[in-house]
């Protein structure tokens, strides 16, 4: 794909990251679609790292999407798969194809398929989820295997540090979720329970109409019955 060609892709792909919540772009500026920088935001109470804003940035070449990015986060994070320059050892971020050495196969690895949303995704998941078993960072693997409570106090430390970064007037997302629609404003009045019976279809004039017939009935028949007695007599 030509530079322009990249250029295309990688400005429908940060319009579309724009409207994500997790993801914010702070000076929104799509001048140099080749290197992005933006905060990833972690909103997951199950998190060590929850309510952080993450500063990082994300570098393409002019062989987008055939080769993958790089990603880097901007303040240290101590995390197994995070190294000290901020960049990660993630599968998605290697070459196409699968890699004999490393165990890795094609089907974990970039393919133009992926996108910038897709790697950032994973960089989410993999906060929460580490690989303990190919740490970049060694210390940090040990201590989240073996004194977690001490790794996640360094986790909130460093949640507290990233605050530091969010912008003036920026609202931090406090879920992912849609907001739930309004609910219906119901006339509790109406359901109101009430000394008044309510006619809902019965008559009470055909009930009427009903016994005067009836009535009728049994004064024509008391009638005979007088006048068939007279005759016998």
């Amino acid at each position: 794909m030509s530079r322009a060609g990249a250029k295309q892709r990688l400005m429908t792909e940060m319009r579309a990251l724009q409207k994500e919540k997790w993801i914010n772009f702070e000076d929104d500026d799509s001048g140099n679609l080749l290197k992005w920088r933006f905060a990833l935001m972690v909103i997951n109470s199950d998190s060590a790292f929850n309510g952080g804003y993450f500063k990082a940035e994300m570098t393409f070449t002019d062989d987008y999407p055939y080769q993958p990015p790089k990603f880097r986060f901007l303040i240290p994070i101590n995390h197994p798969n995070i190294y000290p320059d901020g960049q990660l050892c993630i599968s998605i971020l290697h070459k196409p194809g699968e890699d004999l050495m490393s165990g890795e196969e094609a089907s974990e690895r970039w393919s133009p398929l992926q996108g910038a949303e897709s790697v950032l995704r994973s960089v989410l998941l993999l906060l929460d989820d580490p690989e303990i078993n190919s740490p970049a960072n060694v210390d940090a693997g040990v201590m989240y295997r073996d004194r977690r409570k001490e790794y996640d106090e360094k986790a909130r430390a460093t949640v507290e540090r990233s605050k530091q970064d969010i912008p003036a007037g920026f609202e931090m997302p406090r879920s992912f979720e849609p907001a739930p629609p309004p609910k219906a404003e119901n006339d509790d009045d109406f359901w109101a329970e009430s000394d008044e019976e309510y006619d809902f279809g019965g008559s009470d004039t055909g009930d009427d109409d009903a016994d005067e017939q009836d009535n009728d009935a049994g004064d024509s028949d008391g009638e005979g019955s007088d006048e068939e007695q007279e005759d016998d007599d």
